[in-house]
């Protein structure tokens, strides 16, 4: 293989491993938000459980003030039934407590169904506490984790970068570093690449011709591609 092949194939080594350690670092921001994202969730579920536990909390009370209200109203009405003389009043009073007491009885029948709310409700809060708690403690970890791999990646991308640079200071052809940058971005990072025993690019998998393959085994001159243009090495 020729010198200057050679300089670039290393070349591209350098820049593949600074592209997948810059992919990384992109994805690590992503990874910590997607993280959030599940502790947001879950911190939302639990302040609704909350709003529902309250809300049913609520109503319960009021029911209480109702049933109290109601109570009180019987009472006053049957002291009063003792206090009458006539049998007149005395019924219409009577017919009032009835009518009060089938209020409390309704009101005390609806008591019980929102209790037995609360108990669930209770329970479905304390499992979304428990759910925070568990993804909170995840999170926090994934977090750490996440930017200590970024940390690392970091000082990999850094020693990379100045590889690459003393690298690129040995090859003194300009023409030639230009004709390499065009490749490795039009073709994905694979401006060099193999040309098998087949006769076939690595990089576009179609067959070169016999003088192509030639060239590139004797290293005479550099060879190329002659469908994707790539810098052919045998």
């Amino acid at each position: 293989m020729r010198d200057d092949v050679k300089q670039l194939l290393s070349l591209q080594e350098s820049d593949q491993l600074i592209g997948n350690l810059e992919a990384e670092l992109l994805k690590i921001p992503q990874l910590q938000e997607a993280a959030k994202d599940q502790l947001a969730s879950d911190t939302s579920a639990l302040a609704q459980a909350k709003s529902d536990f309250q809300a049913n909390e609520v109503e319960i009370k009021k029911l209480e003030l109702d049933i109290g209200t109601r109570k009180n109203s019987a009472d006053r009405l049957k002291n009063q039934q003792f206090e009458t003389k006539k049998n007149e009043e005395y019924t219409k009073l009577g017919e009032e407590v009835t009518r009060y007491e089938q209020q409390i009885d309704e009101l005390e029948t609806r008591e019980l169904e929102l209790m037995e709310i609360a108990d669930e409700r209770r329970e479905k809060m304390s499992e979304a506490e428990a759910a925070l708690t568990k993804t909170k403690d995840a999170v926090d970890q994934d977090i750490a984790e996440l930017e200590t791999r970024a940390n690392q990646k970091k000082e990999e991308l850094s020693a990379a970068q100045k590889t690459r640079a003393d690298k690129l200071a040995d090859i003194l052809d300009d023409e030639l570093i230009d004709t390499y940058t065009r490749l490795f971005n039009k073709r994905n990072g694979q401006a060099v690449v193999q040309v098998t025993d087949q006769k076939s690019c690595k990089s576009c998998h179609v067959q070169v011709t016999p003088a192509t393959y030639a060239l590139a085994q004797s290293g005479a001159a550099i060879a190329h591609c002659d469908n994707c243009g790539a810098i052919l090495f045998p």
